[in-house]
């Protein structure tokens, strides 16, 4: 399908950050306790979670992928995501992440579609390799062709959202000849895309190959792997000619547990550190603390800690918090939320709408492009410039570099 490239968008809007949640789904044992969650409960909980992380004025939501205890997260996101469609009103719903190298291609084009159809576009996607080796052959896949799935089947969903009656012949799945997905993108615009990665250069050159927005993890490591990782993208944004390499669209993960007096965070949240399964076992949490993005204190060290962020990845487009892991009951995490919406979040916003300068731009949503691309139509109503849209906040498009059409 062929749809008119946007301009960027009116510059005299405030320009905020996107600030949210995500969740990886875990059933993990409560150290205090000593009780784990039903599947049924876990499920019904990240309902509430996302219900209330509406409810403080969130921007984002963000599911897992998991196919494998100890997880409740849905190995098909959109069920959930379509579910809270209908129980969220202004919620932008995305996974985190979708795995691009498990799951068939045509499948993601016809059922994230039909997701954006059902929440009014309020669908993201951010697609990973994932983080669970037995994954691979559980679909008929080898994990040792991670990054070439990932180039090869993110090469054929950006083309069925894109084109219609598509021939496609790639290594890893029956070719397809004049196939059209449906439902098509609700209004001729794709859901927009995150390539979200922690270690792999491969894809933040595949983001930026396409235009696309990047989400590093930024849990586990040190500053400067992030920091490396998203200057990689940011200059091979700019170097396929999408703009300036600070115009680039940048995610950021980040993991934080609060309370009233930083004393009382780190005894409370101390048990489930140590006997988390990501990293129990493993350093002390003032190790992590202090070596990593985890923030365990006062919604005020929240805050510094997160303005922190902006001095080595640059003017960045989201932020989300992981604040429900660890077997943390659902009250704690509700009050997470309520300390977030109410102390930190509006500080923050304040605090980055007044560093970002003019020239970088807000992360895409499915209104903005919409309204991007109607301004456009509405100016060229004579003869419209027609091309297949990638990166519609710069009006640049991956198909029209001499790059090859994979890395």
């Amino acid at each position: 399908m062929l749809l008119i490239v946007a301009d960027p968008l009116p510059r005299q809007q405030e320009r905020i950050i996107q600030f949210g949640i995500f969740t990886v789904g875990d059933l993990t044992i409560d150290p205090v306790t000593g009780t784990t969650l039903t599947e049924h409960e876990r499920i019904k909980a990240t309902v509430a979670i996302a219900q209330k992380a509406e409810e403080v004025g969130l921007d984002v939501f963000a599911t897992g992928e998991h196919h494998n205890p100890p997880f409740a997260a849905p190995g098909n996101p959109p069920v959930l995501l379509a579910h809270l469609a209908a129980k969220t009103e202004k919620l932008i719903l995305s996974t985190a992440t979708t795995l691009i190298t498990t799951n068939d291609p045509v499948h993601l084009a016809e059922d994230y579609a039909y997701a954006q159809h059902l929440a009014d576009g309020r669908i993201d996607l951010m697609l990973g390799r994932g983080n669970t080796g037995p994954v691979y052959p559980w679909f008929g896949k080898d994990i040792r062709d991670g990054i070439d799935l990932a180039v090869e089947n993110y090469a054929l969903l950006h083309k069925l959202w894109r084109e219609e009656n598509v021939s496609f012949e790639g290594k890893y799945r029956t070719p397809l000849y004049g196939f059209t997905s449906v439902p098509r993108p609700l209004d001729g615009i794709p859901p927009v895309v995150w390539h979200g990665s922690i270690r792999s250069p491969q894809i933040a050159e595949q983001a930026a190959f396409y235009g696309d927005a990047f989400f590093h993890n930024h849990i586990f490591w040190p500053k400067e792997h992030t920091e490396r990782m998203v200057d990689l993208y940011r200059r091979r944004f700019e170097h396929y000619g999408h703009g300036s390499a600070d115009q680039a669209i940048v995610g950021l993960g980040g993991q934080v547990f609060m309370r009233a007096n930083s004393q009382d965070a780190i005894r409370e949240f101390r048990p489930y550190f140590d006997n988390a399964p990501v990293y129990g076992g493993g350093p002390s949490l003032e190790s992590f603390m202090r070596e990593t993005p985890l923030t365990v204190g006062s919604p005020q060290q929240v805050i510094e800690r997160t303005l922190g962020f902006r001095e080595y990845v640059g003017d960045y487009q989201r932020q989300l918090f992981l604040i429900d892991h660890a077997g943390l009951p659902l009250q704690t995490v509700l009050e997470q939320l309520d300390i977030l919406g109410g102390e930190v979040i509006p500080v923050l916003r304040k605090e980055f709408a007044a560093l970002k300068p003019g020239h970088v731009p807000d992360a895409p949503t499915h209104a903005s492009l919409l309204a991007a691309c109607r301004a456009t139509a509405t100016k060229e109503t004579d003869q419209s410039y027609a091309a297949p849209v990638t990166d519609r906040w710069t009006g640049t498009t991956a198909e029209t570099d001499n790059a090859p059409s994979a890395l």
